[in-house]
């Protein structure tokens, strides 16, 4: 679509170059403090990071522009880079003409400069991006300026940034000077699904729209959190690739294509000493009913469980003589969602194989009589046997027993009792 034909002067979601916004949300601001403190600890030297995409070139941009004029500050690019080079790289930045010069002498040379800026003004600030990329060589060189001090505070305040974890090259033997002095081991987070949300819509007003929510609306901006996990930069490729394949306005989910997503670089270090409070809560599953190609209901598995079949007292209604009146269960536990049949007269198929009891995965296509019901869960990837699934039988009985309790509150007739009829997890 023209960007003009939605009210727009910039493209809101521009993928290269500075964004049109500066915006802020949780896990960016957790970010800026530990930025901010490690200028001002006595030997700050942090750790920043996040995967491809997580925002972390803007975040570095956008703290840079605060720092104090006093400060001498350097941002360069890692990758790749051999000792002369990342000397030759960083002594540029801090305003030096260099002729020729040996890896020794432009150390020597970096090391008088920091000494002296440290003794007289602040520390300088070096940051390097791509720290993961940096020649051996590199680091080795960096360890030896992570030990001038200036009395008891360090000359050279060091932030490294990466898109992977950096605690292998952080406990490596050779890398002891710098792993001392380290005062923050940081990794971002994405946005939450309001963070989200409103991401996209004041990114739409900085471009001159007047009615961003019209243009998408508060179901497409959850369809975007879940297509992109959240992360930023992931956030405006989605938004951008919608706007550019919507026929009009609004955009729809139908707009939305779902990427693969990278995961936190803290899982290469576990999440054991991770709040879940800290983790983004998985978005309850879409479940979309068709007839013959057309969409008969579209919603999210926001209940525990969710019941199919004839009955106008169903959660999802099926008026069809092929479908029985109380035909199958969904319940969701946790991350995993079963699907149970409920003797039905002509059974529940799942990818056209017949199903008792089954676990469902991202995309699976449940058939009930001449209706599906598409299974629309991103984070449900990996199909898992019954017995792994960490659903005790107790807890599905519990569910059917709750169900059953419901029905006759509704005056609907009442399930045969499961010991008799209905089916019980396989093993």
């Amino acid at each position: 679509m023209d960007l003009g034909a939605a009210g727009l002067s910039a493209q809101p979601f521009p993928t290269h170059g500075r964004p049109l916004v500066v915006l802020s949300y949780a896990s960016k601001e957790a970010a800026l403090k530990v930025l901010r403190d490690t200028c001002e600890h006595p030997t700050g030297l942090s750790l920043v990071q996040g995967p491809s995409l997580s925002g972390k070139t803007t975040l570095i941009r956008n703290f840079v522009e605060t720092v104090d004029k006093d400060c001498s500050v350097a941002v360069i690019d890692g990758k790749g880079l051999n000792t002369t080079n990342l000397l030759i790289s960083v002594l540029r930045q801090f305003g030096y003409d260099l002729q020729q010069s040996s890896a020794n002498e432009l150390l020597g040379l970096l090391r008088v400069f920091a000494l002296q800026q440290a003794a007289s003004h602040k520390a300088p600030l070096l940051i390097i991006e791509n720290a993961q990329d940096l020649n051996p060589s590199a680091l080795r060189a960096l360890c030896e300026l992570a030990e001038l001090r200036v009395r008891a505070n360090s000359a050279l305040k060091i932030v490294l940034v990466s898109n992977r974890s950096l605690a292998n090259i952080m406990a490596s033997k050779a890398m002891a000077p710098m792993a001392k002095r380290l005062v923050s081991n940081f990794h971002l987070r994405p946005m939450n699904r309001d963070e989200t949300k409103n991401y996209l819509h004041q990114k739409l007003e900085t471009a001159g729209s007047e009615f961003p929510a019209f243009i998408l609306p508060d179901a497409v901006c959850r369809d975007i959190w879940q297509a992109s996990g959240g992360w930023p930069g992931i956030v405006d490729r989605v938004a951008l690739l919608a706007l550019a394949r919507t026929e009009s306005l609004p955009v729809s989910v139908s707009d939305i294509e779902h990427v693969a997503l990278p995961t936190g670089t803290w899982a290469d270090e576990g999440l054991d000493d991770v709040s879940p409070d800290e983790l983004v809560p998985p978005e309850a599953p879409r479940l979309i009913v068709t007839n013959n190609g057309s969409i008969m209901n579209d919603l999210r598995m926001d209940k525990s469980r969710v019941i199919v079949g004839r009955s106008e007292h169903n959660d999802i209604s099926i008026n069809s003589r092929f479908v029985s009146r109380h035909h199958a269960l969904l319940v969701r536990h946790g991350a995993t969602t079963f699907l149970m049949d409920l003797n039905s007269t002509n059974g529940t198929f799942v990818n056209s194989q017949r199903v008792s009891n089954h676990v469902l995965i991202h995309d699976d296509v449940v058939t009930l009589g001449h209706h599906r019901i598409k299974f629309h869960d991103p984070c449900a990837t990996v199909r898992q046997d019954l017995d792994g699934a960490e659903f005790a039988d107790t807890a599905i009985m519990k569910t059917l027993q709750d169900m059953r309790n419901l029905l006759a509150q509704e005056n609907t007739e009442l399930l045969p009792a499961v010991s008799e009829e209905l089916p019980t997890i396989q093993t």
